[in-house]
């Protein structure tokens, strides 16, 4: 009797010193240095790859207890792909935690308001933690995004986008456009009884103008009620920003009365009447809002003064006088945004 209760003992004692070790080996550190590590865990890839991984690199003795313990609770189904950041300190325990949470870390790219599509991917394409998948402006993936439109130019809402490895340049691109429908037809079920305009197209068009006439936000909406009076009225819009943008890389900052004059120019609106045919940039959300809700008033021209802001005129004659004021004798620190950012 005293045998088979020392047999029991024993196995009972190496059953309890074994899952001591279990545990122990779960709950150590593992090899990080100080300033941690970054592991990726690719699509597709299955815990036993990479733990074999994270034992090659010496951060396990051996990922066998790992491995078995995550089986055991169903951790080993549930593991996400993407870039980790593993801090000194960190336990096997502690590394599967945060496969299961799929806490990967991610990145941000931001896309002002007022620059083109192509801009806004010459700066998705500078970041190197982006897959680029789209060629140009023009690319064909973009054309089907924004179909039934003819031109993809300011149908992407210029926000701060967050990105994961492995996220590509159409995908926030995708994001920005779902982005920018909402928030058009938003502004458009907003819209003014009286506006001049026809359709939310309409809307992003000017609002696109006005995202590029000033960077002031006082301003937008006098400058929408501006172009909106204009087109009551019949009046050509005469607006510099839309004669630069179909001048495209023929533009070398230098607008000169022959582009003005330019027939064969379709952005030309000293030439057209009515809007362009396509939007000129991204523009946000306020400018949206002042497109389809221009302030009241009787200005119909407006010249840049100088200091990032703009005079307003009702008469032709006042206008001739601020141009001649501002433009034709302009100060020394002229500038086009306001000193300071104060806008």
């Amino acid at each position: 009797m005293k045998r088979l209760f020392l047999v029991l003992l024993l196995g009972f004692g190496g059953l309890g010193f074994s899952l001591f070790l279990i545990a122990q080996s779960l709950h150590t550190p593992m090899n990080l240095p100080q300033s941690g590590l970054t592991i990726t865990v690719e699509p597709g890839e299955s815990l036993k790859q990479t733990l074999r991984k994270l034992k090659a690199l010496g951060l396990l003795e051996s990922g066998r207890t790992l491995e078995i313990w995550a089986r055991w609770q169903g951790i080993d189904r549930q593991i996400h792909a993407g870039e980790y950041q593993l801090q000194a300190g960190i336990t096997g325990v502690g590394f599967l935690d945060l496969l299961k949470r799929g806490e990967v870390l991610s990145y941000q790219v931001t896309l002002p308001e007022g620059i083109t599509l192509q801009q806004a991917l010459d700066r998705l394409h500078g970041d190197n933690r982006l897959l680029q998948k789209l060629k140009n402006a023009q690319d064909p993936k973009l054309l089907d995004l924004v179909l039934p439109s003819s031109s993809p130019e300011g149908w992407f809402l210029p926000e701060t986008y967050r990105f994961v490895a492995g996220d590509s340049d159409f995908d926030i691109l995708q994001r920005a456009h779902k982005l920018m429908e909402r928030a058009l037809m938003q502004a458009w079920d907003e819209r003014s009884v009286d506006t001049p305009l026809l359709a939310p197209y309409d809307a992003l068009i000017l609002a696109s103008i006005v995202e590029r006439e000033t960077s002031v936000a006082q301003e937008r909406a006098t400058i929408a009620g501006v172009f909106a009076r204009r087109l009551k009225a019949g009046m050509r819009l005469q607006t510099d920003p839309t004669v630069i943008y179909g001048l495209g890389t023929e533009f070398d900052g230098n607008l000169t009365r022959r582009h003005l004059k330019d027939v064969a120019n379709p952005w030309n609106t000293y030439r057209i009447k009515g809007l362009p045919p396509t939007p000129i940039a991204l523009p946000g959300v306020a400018a949206l809002e002042a497109a389809v809700q221009p302030a009241p008033g009787a200005a119909l021209y407006f010249v840049a003064r100088g200091d990032g802001y703009h005079v307003f005129s009702e008469t032709l004659e006042e206008h001739n006088a601020n141009v001649k004021r501002y433009q034709l004798s302009p100060k020394a620190d002229y500038r086009s945004t306001p000193q300071g950012g104060d806008k």
